[in-house]
């Protein structure tokens, strides 16, 4: 039975069925399109963060951790130790505040974790694959790969899995029973890791076992340090040390006063870490200015909160004992601050050097056809090294070093050897116009404040390891879902079909959008100017 329509669209303003678009016609169409969210083009991993931001609204949450996990094997993880580039670039940030995708997120990998949500691996296809490396770029490989349906043998050098996210950051930012629940997920698909096993002749082992492809992903797991004259038996150490030490519960060497050098993330863990050992005094050395730190701005605020102390613009020139000598700089504009000539002293019983990490080459100097450039290995666009069937990603290729990148290398390169793997070649999919916050229609969002994640008071953060920043809860995970403005993608909000005043527009049922029906449009742009979410276009008409 079809529905009588309001009397409103049933009278005659100069068009019809029978004059069509009347006397006028502007030479313009409108085109309903997606665009291409800000949040997906930042991902390092490449999630479709607009579509499962979708699905959470609608309380799907299985569904929305399913379409993350079509991208990313970490979710619960990522929802802890991912910078979320995606809300640096959320549209959101110019009507009020980012929307709280990697809070999100991690609630998803929560309920996947308390739910025991599972991935089915792809038909078996008769090919093997070795990995390398246990880490986010090699488990993401490896979980890839084994949805293609191949079969996976991953080596790694130590006890556990998760590299840098295990050995480098620390429980108080990634509880280790969430790692080894999204790790064990892969293990459960067949994913077969042979710990404490090192590789040390790549091609050997490869020939050895009858892999058909290699992904190497080994990280960037020695501490780089700098020349720093010391005597007096002045306590050095490096960061990774410090770190690795403490995952291993292995007795702390961090006593008293402590200094860390450096002015990233790494640096700043340890430090707080210091802080939850009972040290005293923690002090941060930094090159750069405040402002110019490295180290993500949240947790140098936490750390300060928690009593570490930063001193920027100061470069160390000398550990005496307990004495360290330092240099102050000036930050005159260039690209790295300039030496003063001005001295002055701190005490401090242990140093830490925390200016970074570099790729253990040896293994891969042993392997002919591997080209190695300014200590990484090097790769081409396919992320395949110079031996056929050989990959390499991670901190180990030329990158920026952060844990989201790793996992989009895994991801990128599995679905290259994927197509090595078939004989043919992996062509990544055209990309959408992004959309931009002047595509927008703003009024039709209401204020929405952005939740905020429970934290834990600074008496219980600096007396242990345990989580600082707590998880949301259903209800406020499902309101900072709704608080996304589905950039470049329409949700069928019905403004087009209601504000067109030529009744051009046909709805074609929930889930299917909408249509135009052009032999009654005039072009007059109307649906352009209401569509809150920038996905339609006027382009010219062709005659």
């Amino acid at each position: 039975m079809q529905r009588e329509k309001p009397f409103a669209i049933t009278l005659d303003p100069a068009t019809s069925l029978l004059n069509q678009t009347g006397n006028w016609r502007s030479g313009e169409m409108p085109l309903y399109l997606d665009r291409l969210p800000p949040c997906n083009n930042a991902c390092p991993a490449g999630e479709n963060t607009q579509a499962w931001l979708a699905l959470a609204e609608e309380s799907d949450y299985e569904g929305a951790w399913r379409k993350i996990m079509e991208e990313n094997p970490f979710p619960g993880t990522m929802g802890r130790v991912c910078y979320h580039p995606c809300e640096t670039a959320c549209n959101r940030v110019q009507l009020d505040e980012a929307v709280g995708i990697n809070a999100v997120e991690r609630f998803l990998g929560e309920e996947a974790m308390k739910h025991r949500w599972k991935i089915e691996p792809g038909a078996d296809t008769g090919k093997k694959v070795m990995v390398v490396g246990a880490g986010p770029a090699g488990l993401t490989a490896a979980y890839h790969l084994r949805r293609f349906g191949h079969a996976v043998t991953v080596f790694e050098a130590l006890p556990k899995g998760g590299g840098m996210i295990r050995y480098g950051i620390p429980r108080y930012r990634m509880p280790r029973e969430r790692l080894t629940a999204e790790i064990s997920r892969i293990e459960e698909m067949g994913v077969e890791v042979r710990y404490n096993t090192r590789v040390d002749d790549i091609l050997a082992t490869r020939k050895e076992g009858g892999f058909d492809a290699v992904f190497l992903a080994t990280g960037a797991q020695v501490a780089r340090r700098i020349d720093i004259p010391s005597s007096g038996n002045a306590k050095v150490l490096d960061a990774l040390e410090v770190l690795r030490d403490a995952e291993l519960e292995r007795p702390t060497k961090l006593r008293g006063r402590i200094v860390i050098y450096g002015g990233g993330n790494t640096a700043v863990d340890v430090a707080r870490t210091a802080v939850r050992l009972g040290c005293p005094s923690v002090k941060v050395v930094v090159l750069e200015s405040r402002e110019a730190m490295p180290a993500h701005h949240e947790e140098i605020k936490e750390g300060v909160e928690e009593g570490v102390d930063i001193i920027c613009l100061r470069s160390i020139k000398q550990v005496d004992g307990t004495t360290v000598t330092l240099e102050k700089m000036i930050d005159a504009g260039e690209r790295w601050p300039q030496p003063s000539g001005e001295f002055e002293t701190i005490e401090a019983d242990v140093v830490v050097q925390a200016v970074g990490q570099s790729v253990e080459l040896d293994p891969l100097e042993k392997t002919p056809g591997l080209a190695i450039d300014n200590g990484v290995l090097q790769v081409n666009t396919s992320m395949q090294t110079g031996v056929a069937g050989v990959f390499a990603g991670g901190d180990m290729v030329p990158s920026n070093r952060t844990v989201t990148i790793s996992v989009g290398h895994g991801k990128k390169a599995a679905r290259h050897i994927d197509a090595y793997l078939k004989g043919t070649q992996y062509v990544k999919g055209e990309r959408h116009e992004i959309a931009s916050y002047e595509f927008l229609t703003t009024w039709y969002y209401s204020d929405a404040p952005r939740s905020q994640r429970p934290r834990l008071d600074i008496v219980r953060r600096t007396s242990g390891f345990a989580e600082v920043v707590g998880n949301l809860d259903e209800e406020t995970a499902a309101y900072e879902a709704r608080r996304c403005m589905s950039c470049g993608n329409c949700f069928e909000c019905d403004n087009c079909y209601g504000v067109c005043p030529d009744n051009a527009i046909t709805k074609l049922g929930p889930g299917n959008r909408f249509e135009f029906k052009y032999d009654y449009c005039k072009g007059c742009g109307i649906c352009v100017a209401e569509c809150p979410c920038g996905a339609i276009k006027m382009v010219p008409e062709e005659i």
